[in-house]
């Protein structure tokens, strides 16, 4: 009887889920293609390519130039990130950590677990962010009957800690 009290008192809604997990990287020219490849080889997926919005001259970077590549991971992203965090030796920083996700880079994708180098490409690193929700979110970002939701709705630093801490055994070190 009591332990049935206890599954009904744990809010459904309250659950942490993880949203999406998105690699990726900055260049230009020969370095962003090889990025391309870099994401669609660690993926299995095409990436998006960025556009620049602003000038900047010293980087040589106009508006419209191609200055990024960006993959989403939906579907088994708790399983690539796994092999992320592998990479990182399951240790990220506090200072990493906001409010509905983190970042980390990876600074050469041969620390991953199970990937060789692959000699078109060279070596190169990428950051991934891991975003985090909540049952109801879309009540927010739907375009049909959108709705406001309460700010318990988001994710505190704290959560996401406790959260990676008991599911991925991760480390947080740092402040």
């Amino acid at each position: 009887m009591e332990t049935e009290k206890k599954q009904k008192a744990e809010n459904i809604m309250r659950e942490i889920k993880i949203e999406k997990v998105v690699l990726n990287m900055g260049g230009t020219g020969e370095n962003l293609e090889k990025g391309f490849k870099l994401l669609k080889f660690l993926t299995g997926r095409t990436p998006a390519k960025m556009k620049a919005k602003k000038r900047i001259p010293t980087l040589n970077v106009r508006p419209g130039l191609e200055v990024g590549a960006v993959v989403t991971i939906r579907k088994g992203a708790k399983e690539f990130l796994k092999k992320m965090l592998i990479a990182e030796d399951n240790e990220i920083k506090k200072k990493q950590v906001a409010d509905n996700h983190f970042s980390f880079g990876v600074k050469e994708y041969i620390e991953i677990p199970g990937v060789e180098y692959q000699r078109e490409i060279g070596i190169m690193g990428f950051d991934v962010t891991i975003v985090f929700k909540r049952t109801g979110r879309r009540v927010r970002l739907k375009k049909v009957k959108r709705g406001k939701i309460p700010s318990k709705q988001i994710i505190t630093k704290e959560e996401i800690i406790k959260f990676m801490e008991e599911n991925f055994e991760t480390k947080f070190i740092g402040k």
